[in-house]
């Protein structure tokens, strides 16, 4: 296997915001000694205040199958991985719910990243984002699973009613809520961009022009991802913030 080696910085950090009290966000990034790069982010919910349990199970369920997975030269065997790897950390999410009353209902979205030599794949449930980022120009490269986002690609409101829709919030999906799950998983080459993961709590406080300006500065992967961080609570912290960034060097 021709193995390709993957150069980068790279940084991730969440904050509890301004408005909140507890922190249900949880976020990381990792290597493996197949030379793959694993990006997440996931953003707790439900279950009497357990959302941070939810998305810590979750996280640590998806970084402790990467640190052991095998290089794939097909593209495909990467997402059955993922697929495994989401259902694996779903059956965990749902199971500690159902031995622990008290998280009855709690769940949590899971984004990921996985950067295998020359491909990238993302799989998503919920409304966590992920983010291409050439130059100056960011790119959304999931859908959000919410309700809202279902009304507005049927047609039945319009994108400016999105914004201020009293059902923004609601999710469609989510891990750890029903024994089985769905998810979105999309293959893209990569070509060096960097990679940008969040929760709702970033991209709902800034535009993207305010992401993308702050990952086309000449800052550290760790100065750009503060400064996610501080502009978010810059413009009211109303949420949990979650942001994984990688930044690629000399990956040609």
């Amino acid at each position: 296997m021709i193995r390709y080696e993957l150069h980068g910085t790279y940084a991730f950090r969440t904050d509890r915001g301004r408005v909140r009290k507890d922190n249900e966000d949880r976020a990381i990034v990792l290597m493996n000694s197949a030379g793959e790069v694993l990006l997440a982010v996931a953003d707790g919910m439900g279950g009497a205040d357990k959302g941070d349990v939810a998305s810590r199970i979750a996280i640590d369920v998806i970084s402790a199958l990467f640190k052991n997975k095998k290089a794939h030269l097909l593209s495909s065997s990467n997402r059955r991985w993922l697929k495994k790897a989401y259902k694996k950390a779903n059956a965990s999410v749902y199971s500690y719910a159902e031995k622990h009353p008290e998280a009855k209902g709690m769940g949590s979205t899971l984004v990921t990243a996985l950067l295998s030599g020359k491909r990238l794949l993302v799989a998503n449930v919920g409304d966590s984002r992920a983010y291409y980022v050439k130059g100056r120009k960011a790119s959304q490269l999931t859908v959000d699973q919410t309700y809202v986002n279902f009304l507005l690609r049927s047609e039945k409101i319009s994108a400016e009613e999105a914004l201020t829709h009293p059902d923004r919030h609601v999710l469609m999906n989510a891990v750890g809520i029903y024994p089985s799950l769905s998810l979105d998983i999309y293959s893209y080459r990569y070509k060096g961009e960097s990679i940008l993961l969040c929760s709702d709590g970033l991209y709902n406080q800034l535009p993207l022009s305010s992401i993308e300006a702050i990952a086309s500065t000449d800052e550290r992967a760790d100065q750009k991802v503060l400064g996610y961080v501080y502009e978010a609570n810059g413009t009211g912290g109303s949420d949990n913030i979650a942001v994984a960034y990688w930044e690629a060097i000399g990956n040609d």
